[in-house]
């Protein structure tokens, strides 16, 4: 994939996925979310730089200590090598390897079947991010972390694209979540998460296709998402569903508390 092409995929997905918290800093943008993804809690490179690196990144771990979190740098093939290499001298280690996929032309053919699952589960699309649909993510996750659960729901709000929001329901009990990010001619995939005793069912398969197939009749053209590399499972999914692997990014992390 050409630079300028992960250009545009590095920027949708900062459109996709406000962090709570983020000020800017001679083209990099600090990014803060009470350490509740690697994402929304780093420095990003999203333009021109004119202070020094060094001076830049000290910086950067005093207002990350002041935050009193790990100082996080995301890594990505549009920076220099020396820049990771620099870090790495610093004593910051790889986190949370990423693997971006693109789908380069939704099918027009009906590649993705409207099928049904094979058990009596409802599908269902809104054009909005329901509270219960945020509840359920946290339950489905496990994660009862009371900063997570009181800011969340505000970054998924800030989201400032149209959204397709996905819900599997047993009964009223929704099992499975999927969110899709409308942004230029693209359609992110993300929020894919199924309940423990509902995996291996096809519903992950379903949630993609559904908003593969909403996506387009919303004019997207293209689709992407981000799968932690190594994930055999769901990789082979996306791959089954025409996504491609396109690059890797990593984060550079140092816990200044040490």
């Amino acid at each position: 994939m050409e630079k300028s092409e992960i250009k545009i995929i590095e920027d949708l997905s900062l459109n996709a996925w406000p962090s709570h918290q983020m000020q800017l800093y001679d083209g990099w943008i600090l990014r803060y979310s009470s350490f509740y993804t690697h994402r929304t809690n780093c420095v990003e490179q999203i333009g021109a730089s004119l202070i020094p690196t060094e001076e830049k990144i000290r910086y950067c771990e005093e207002i990350y200590d002041r935050w009193n979190t790990p100082c996080i740098f995301k890594i990505t093939p549009l920076l220099k090598d020396s820049f990771d290499k620099m870090l790495e001298e610093r004593g910051y280690e790889i986190q949370h390897r990423t693997t971006v996929m693109e789908m380069p032309s939704i099918s027009r053919d009906g590649h993705f079947a409207d099928r049904l699952l094979d058990d009596p589960l409802e599908v269902r699309v809104d054009h909005r991010i329901p509270d219960e649909w945020i509840d359920a993510l946290f339950k489905i996750k496990e994660d009862c972390t009371v900063i997570h659960m009181k800011i969340v729901p505000s970054m998924y709000a800030a989201i400032p694209k149209d959204v397709l929001c996905v819900s599997v329901r047993d009964g009223r009990k929704i099992v499975a979540t999927g969110l899709g990010i409308l942004d230029r001619e693209f359609i992110g995939i993300y929020a894919i998460n199924v309940k423990k005793e509902y995996r291996r069912r096809g519903i992950a398969r379903k949630i993609c296709e559904t908003l593969l197939i909403e996506g387009k009749r919303y004019g997207a053209e293209k689709a992407y998402l981000q799968v932690v590399a190594g994930n055999e499972k769901a990789i082979s999914l996306y791959t089954s569903l025409g996504f491609t692997a396109q690059y890797d990014y990593w984060f550079r992390v140092k816990d200044l508390q040490k």
